[in-house]
């Protein structure tokens, strides 16, 4: 398997196209059992981690402040989003 970037590192973009990848090199049935374990692994944080970004950018959406007939009118910290 080719080197593996810390996966924490990578952006959205880079995680799925890595994703997609190790799903591509499961999918051939071509990797030897001990490489697929380890690709399935890999492919599981890959996801987890494209989720959490995923999350992050749904909170970010959701942060967007909108005036009573709900137009938006600007956004406010997503830390403030939890409390309000």
């Amino acid at each position: 398997m080719a080197t593996n970037p810390d996966i924490t590192s990578l952006s959205f973009e880079e995680a799925l196209k890595a994703l997609e990848d190790v799903v591509r090199r499961l999918e051939s049935g071509e990797a030897p059992l001990d490489e697929s374990m380890d690709l399935y692994e890999r492919g599981e944080k890959l996801r987890a981690h494209c989720q959490a970004r995923l999350d992050a950018a749904q909170a970010r959406i959701e942060a967007i402040v909108t005036d009573r007939d709900g137009r938006p009118t600007g956004t406010r910290p997503f830390d403030e989003a939890a409390s309000a």
